[in-house]
């Protein structure tokens, strides 16, 4: 059956509906995008960043296939080069044998149109792409995740993915009865600070509304300690983070001395049967920028901002050695490669020399597909 990969179009959303029905019926949890103008940062001329959607057409008129794509604006080595991030393919192969080469196909025709092609968000060496994409010859780099958990006891009782089963929740409800669990995770939370810790200035977190021109100054003084990063001006900003609609979040201006110093964005939301968070508050730290130096008292502010709103626990998707550093010493657990950042085979070449580039890549979750399951934790200025 002839296969042909289209821009996804008004027209073909009742068969991408029926594909996902599919999906639904032979037990996948994943579908594909109905409407086809993108939520978040749809096609505008001349913007810095959007998204586009495109599916695969069989010669009957059915979806087997979609994938969304990012391009984007980086700084590498001090030059501004357009980078994509993509998000599937979603294929029928899923629960289909026939359809199950799709993958492949839609990967080889996402990089036809974007070479310089990327992935932030792969969690298991052992998913089927992930396979895909190291006999394709990509290169796959873990980056860390960090987590802080404020509230032990409700932690241990509702967390989900260290509950899977029977056991292990019976374990943690003891030692959330005891007080042994809140004790010991206090007690590491401290020890990381004590021995990460380093001087750093009190910064003020100032909830903004919106990126100005406070930010270009930032991102003209601050781009140059990296070597790899989206870029991150006021334009680029206001396109990610619209002040109405998804992804939502408090824009956070830091400042000391009533001058801004870097900025972050942070989200946090109430969380229902997640099936890694469970029933916590849970603050994400969802992106940040400023000179790295200043990482420590960026990332205390933020922290501080968000414990005042109650959460459970914080975490964030970070990359950068600066900005690591900067979580330990605000007593964060890093638990290192947790997320793959798969790159195309063009664009490790664009990163040469790749161990030193490597060393100054800047990503965090708002790189990826974004901050999924923040959506409503936006605080408005009034």
């Amino acid at each position: 059956m002839a296969l042909k990969i289209v821009p996804h179009a008004p027209h073909l959303a009742e068969a991408v509906g029926a594909f996902n029905q599919r999906m639904r019926d032979g037990g996948s949890r994943w579908g594909f995008y109905t409407d086809p103008v993108p939520d978040w940062m749809p096609f505008q001329d001349g913007a810095p960043a959007w998204r586009e959607y495109h599916v695969a057409l069989d010669d009957e008129g059915f979806v087997r296939a979609g994938y969304a794509l990012k391009p984007q604006q980086w700084w590498i080595a001090d030059k501004l080069e357009w980078v994509t991030d993509w998000q599937g393919p979603f294929t029928e192969g899923a629960v289909n044998p026939r359809y199950a080469p799709l993958g492949l196909r839609m990967l080889r025709d996402m990089l036809a149109k974007y070479p310089l092609l990327y992935s932030f968000g792969h969690g298991g060496s052992e998913e089927p792409m992930v396979q895909l994409l190291r006999s394709l010859k990509w290169t796959l780099h873990g980056t860390p995740f960090c987590l802080r958990i404020l509230n032990p006891a409700r932690f241990l009782r509702l967390n989900g993915y260290l509950r899977r089963t029977r056991r292990l929740a019976l374990i943690q409800d003891a030692l959330a009865m005891s007080g042994l669990g809140a004790v010991s995770l206090g007690a590491l939370h401290q020890a990381i600070k004590l021995r990460y810790s380093r001087p750093r200035s009190a910064v003020h977190a100032e909830v903004v509304g919106s990126f100005g021109a406070w930010a270009d100054e930032l991102w003209v003084a601050h781009r140059v300690r990296y070597r790899c990063l989206a870029v991150r001006d006021s334009r680029m900003m206001n396109r990610l983070l619209p002040a109405v609609g998804w992804p939502g979040g408090t824009r956070l201006r830091m400042n000391l001395d009533d001058r801004p110093i870097g900025w972050a964005v942070v989200h946090h939301r109430q969380m229902i049967d997640d099936p890694r968070f469970g029933s916590l508050h849970v603050g994400l730290i969802s992106d940040c920028f400023g000179d790295p130096a200043d990482a420590a008292a960026i990332v205390a502010a933020s922290h501080e901002y968000l414990a005042s709103k109650g959460v459970d626990l914080i975490c964030s998707n970070q990359a950068h050695r600066g900005w690591v550093d900067g979580f330990r010493s605000n007593g964060y657990v890093v638990l290192e490669n947790r997320r793959l950042f798969a790159i195309s085979p063009q664009l490790r070449e664009r990163l040469e020399p790749f161990d030193q580039t490597i060393q100054g890549l800047h990503l965090t979750n708002m790189d990826g597909h974004g901050p999924h399951g923040f959506e409503d934790s936006t605080e408005r200025l009034s």
